[in-house]
């Protein structure tokens, strides 16, 4: 029998959350949650203003600070936001702009062809998730101002001192609220780097600055070329087999841009946006991208007798294989499916790029013959490896008569049977492993054990890599499948932890394990699956003190806490996993409760591709040039 409810519910109990307090109650809605990468979301959404004014040809230049307390100043020389009284409101348009969701010139139909920031919360949610927000206007001679703190006016929009008449732009600065955005965040260099050379490479002919006042660090953008610089620059470290194939069109009013180039990699780098924006989940535009090239390849190779009579199509992933593409498209009203925009949704968008990019890669297929050929060899090559893939991965992933996975020989599993309570170490070499089989927890800790180092994934097809007995291994303890056949829901266990020694061959062997993650089980790093230990470097006895140390300058903090010199305390290096007895492992490394463990995530899909490409791929020249860059940096290698 349950217990009656005593509270009231009627119109009295009917909350209604006016202005911007729906924002900061629920900024999940709006800016996809209060973590580092809604923190820098904040930043998007103001530059997408500007990037939305320059798509409108009023804008060519951008300048965006980080300034040292952490706030962001954007600056642009457009229209400027209105700022005289709005019509029904009665009160100035900016203050409208900046306090009132959905209020914005992005609705009508004269202020922009095409925008960016068609949910018109941007920088309304923005100003409302800010510890403070001021906002500069010049336009008809005059600085415009007002002041904003967690999204109220602190004082009607006033003028604060002239500007040249023929000189318009907004300067927004904001400061994000650090008790919705709780922690130990703040902004990136790198990760706003990134975006804002994406923004550069599709919005031709503007010129974006990033200026890091807390580091002295600042980068500018502009490119001529657009999405053509876009596919060189991805492409810099691969061998091409065509120059880039660009296609430009406007088809009912919607902009549609390609650029396509086949390599000699493996993997497929293929980004699109939409109004500029980086639409990682793809969509529409997306779809119509890959079905224009399958269905091109396919009619060419028919017509030129590249497929006989009774040989089958070639399947998408047999004619994306080693493809870079960027595709691009400007909507006046894009559908996006959610305020985030990492994916659009406009169904017409599908057939628009489809006759776009197939009309212009069927003309270039024609007139290039020696290209075309070296295109279709390819996809011929793909689709005999992805044949002999599907046979080894029947063989990797062989099934008892009761379903159930066969699992590697070498892997000491665990009682627990729910994945969210389960861990596997992937463990380096039988003497670790044998160490990790004794100092774990057997009843929610698996070991799996390798022997010597796996192959590298960058450089092999799908075929080669699982018939490398290491990788069958992984795959069949992991129960998710791969590449096109992975599956999260089969996953065996909850943490894979990546536990290798502290040496040269210990991080080698770690980033051959990270390239075949990324490039055949992406989602399990998406998903926060994947961690990385952190075993300790020093052993410092002392007396009847024992202490462990994960660095030098953390050795040397012990020392001094301990109140002991070098020479007069019991240190030991660890070389290798194998060196810690069972215990020692299990208290430093593998107890949940004393243990440090780094999660690995990707954010950003194309500079973690273009990475694993440098350093993991055939090319040897720009992996040398690394080295060269950051061999300074080094601070452990054994000799």
């Amino acid at each position: 029998m349950t217990t009656p409810v005593t509270s009231s519910y009627g119109a009295k109990d009917i909350q209604v959350l006016e202005g911007l307090e729906a924002v900061r109650r629920r900024p999940g809605m709006y800016v996809g949650g209060t973590d580092l990468k809604a923190l820098h979301h904040l930043v998007y959404e103001v530059v997408d203003n500007s990037i939305d004014e320059a798509l409108a040809g009023t804008c060519d230049r951008i300048i965006v600070t980080i300034n040292p307390d952490s706030s962001v100043t954007v600056e642009d020389n457009g229209r400027g936001i209105p700022v005289d009284i709005h019509p029904e409101k009665q009160k100035s348009a900016l203050e409208v702009v900046m306090t009132i969701l959905h209020a914005g010139g992005k609705f009508g139909s004269g202020s922009y062809k095409v925008s960016g920031g068609l949910h018109g919360v941007g920088v309304s949610a923005v100003n409302a998730l800010s510890e403070w927000c001021e906002v500069e206007v010049c336009r008809d001679g005059k600085v415009h101002y007002q002041r904003y703190e967690r999204g109220i006016p602190q004082e009607p929009v006033k003028v604060i001192g002239k500007c040249n008449p023929k000189q318009t732009g907004t300067k927004t600065t904001f400061r994000y609220d650090p008790t919705i955005f709780k922690g130990d965040l703040d902004y990136k260099f790198d990760t706003l780097t990134q975006r804002f050379r994406e923004m550069a490479f599709v919005t031709r002919k503007v010129t974006i600055r990033l200026v890091d006042e807390r580091a002295g660090r600042e980068m500018t953008f502009y490119f001529e070329g657009g999405i053509n610089s876009f596919v060189r620059y991805l492409n810099r470290n691969r061998e091409v087999l065509h120059p880039v194939v660009y296609c430009e069109k406007e088809v009912d009013g919607i902009g549609i841009e390609a650029a396509i180039q086949f390599t000699d990699a493996y993997a497929e780098s293929v980004y699109s946006f939409a109004n500029t924006i980086n639409t990682i989940d793809g969509g529409t535009h997306m779809t119509g991208l890959r079905a224009a090239l399958t269905r091109v390849i396919n009619d060419f190779s028919r017509r030129n007798g590249f497929l006989k009579d009774g040989d089958p199509n070639f399947s998408g992933d047999d004619t994306r294989e080693g493809l870079t593409a960027i595709i691009s498209i400007k909507h006046p009203d894009p559908q996006f499916e959610s305020q985030t925009k990492v994916k659009l949704m406009n169904p017409e968008v599908q057939t628009y790029v489809q006759q776009v990019v197939g009309e212009g890669f069927s003309t270039f297929l024609e007139e290039n013959p020696q290209a075309a050929k070296a295109i279709v060899q390819k996809c011929l090559t793909s689709a005999r490896a992805r044949d002999a893939a599907r046979k080894a991965r029947d063989l990797v992933i062989r099934k008892s008569t009761l379903e159930s996975l066969t699992l590697p020989g070498k892997l000491a599993d665990c009682s627990e049977r729910d994945p969210s309570k389960t861990e596997l170490f992937i463990v380096e070499g039988d003497s670790a492993g044998g160490s990790a089989k004794q100092g774990r927890d057997r009843h929610f800790q698996a070991i799996l054990p390798l022997r010597g180092k796996i192959l590298n994934t960058e450089r092999a097809r799908l075929d080669k890599i699982l018939s490398n007995n290491e990788v069958k291994a992984l795959i069949s303890a992991l129960g998710t499948g791969i590449g096109d056949g992975f599956d999260l829901s089969g996953l065996r266990y909850g943490r894979v932890v990546i536990m290798t020694d502290a040496d040269v061959d210990g991080s080698h062997i770690r980033t051959l394990l990270l390239t075949f993650f990324f490039r055949y089980m992406q989602p399990l790093i998406e998903e926060g699956h994947l961690y990385i230990a952190q075993p300790p470097l020093y052993r410092i006895a002392h007396r009847n003190q024992v202490r462990y140390a994960y660095s030098e300058a953390d050795r040397d903090r012990v020392l001094k806490e301990l109140g002991v010199s070098h020479d007069k305390a019991s240190i030991q290096r660890y070389k290798g996993l194998g060196e810690m007895n069972p215990t020692q492992l299990w208290e430093t490394t593998m107890n949940p409760e004393n243990r440090t463990m780094l999660a690995v995530s990707i954010e950003d899909a194309a500079i973690a591709d273009r990475t694993f490409d440098m350093l993991m791929g055939s090319a040897v020249p720009p992996r040398t040039r690394f080295i060269q860059t950051h061999a300074k940096d080094v601070i452990n290698l054994d000799i």
